[in-house]
């Protein structure tokens, strides 16, 4: 509800009244809107606001790069309006459509397109990293946690920078194993791949496996579960997919980004929305599947990092302001 607040309170900062509800499309990036991860929290965010309003929403699936401009200009001639887009693979393509056509509103999580009829939404990943990170380092025995990441790009290495910085500030003398499954969009949809890395952190002595890896994340939390050590989700909470095997999982709400364009209708604003810990864009997992696994010392650890990360007196660093990582 906070998030939702301050989503509304940002629209009508930009001059906007009340919305309409032209019908909205959404583009799922590769991977599939039942990736259990990023794509599937923007899937629940569309039929939220689908079920809430009773209104209909058009959506594909992506099969190749190629189709990204393709699927934009389709929603757009047919009026679709807003169009959202799942991921930043959609900034070039966006920035060659936006302009065709200006009455058509669109938003874009996670890339960056300046125009006057695009809001992009981001994430402070760096700062949820960090929590988990933190958590991971407090359920290592072995003082050594791995992270595996999907695509090899920046935005990636922000989740690997936050979640190594948050060990290191449990642990300084922790061992932080990255490792990235791929260069191509394929990464984000390679489960084998995804548990061939695990497989390789445990045999170092990782004991806790943090993946930001889209759908190949699946993979690594299965392989983490069959070795019996512990494995941290990501963008949903994937706590359920291996019960009292996920320590916990770091949230990106994009559920909530989904929702609240779809709700802004064709007076969805422009400019940059920024989500993270101060309006519960992300966040840590905490349900009954892994309540076993958390202590209270540990919550309270990382609640007491949550606030001052707010209030600014703890700085985590932001891997995409330098393409550096001081906690390696």
């Amino acid at each position: 509800m906070k998030l939702k607040m301050l989503f509304v309170s940002a629209f009508i900062s930009l001059g906007l009244v009340g919305p309409t509800f032209a019908e909205p499309a959404i583009i799922y990036d590769l991977g599939g809107k039942f990736d259990k991860s990023f794509n599937e929290m923007a899937f629940t965010g569309a039929e939220r606001w689908k079920k809430e309003t009773g209104n209909s929403y058009r959506e594909v699936e992506l099969q190749s790069e190629t189709q990204r401009e393709q699927a934009l200009r389709r929603f757009a001639e047919a009026g679709n309006n807003p169009i959202v887009m799942a991921g930043f693979g959609f900034s070039t393509a966006l920035s060659e459509v936006a302009d065709d056509y200006p009455n058509t509103k669109f938003a874009i999580i996670d890339g960056w397109v300046p125009k006057e009829n695009v809001l992009t939404i981001g994430f402070a990943e760096h700062e949820g990293s960090y929590l988990v990170g933190m958590m991971a380092a407090m359920a290592s025995k072995t003082g050594t946690v791995g992270f595996i990441g999907g695509m090899d790009i920046p935005l990636i290495s922000k989740f690997g920078c936050g979640y190594a910085q948050g060990a290191k500030a449990v642990n300084a003398d922790i061992t932080v194993i990255q490792n990235m499954t791929g260069t191509t969009p394929a990464a984000w949809n390679d489960p084998v791949k995804g548990a061939e890395l695990t497989k390789a952190q445990i045999s170092q002595s990782a004991d806790v496996v943090y993946a930001a890896a889209g759908g190949t994340g699946v993979g690594v939390l299965q392989a983490a579960a069959d070795a019996n050590i512990l494995s941290i989700g990501v963008d949903a909470n994937q706590n359920y997919i291996h019960p009292g095997k996920v320590l916990t999982s770091m949230m990106k709400r994009v559920d909530v980004a989904v929702y609240d364009s779809f709700m802004a209708g064709e007076n969805l604003g422009n400019g940059f929305m920024a989500m993270g810990l101060a309006n519960d864009g992300v966040g840590y997992a905490m349900d009954s599947n892994n309540a076993s696994l958390v202590s209270a010392e540990m919550v309270s650890a990382l609640e007491a990092a949550k606030s001052n990360i707010i209030s600014g007196s703890l700085k985590v660093h932001d891997y995409m302001a330098d393409n550096a990582c001081p906690a390696k």
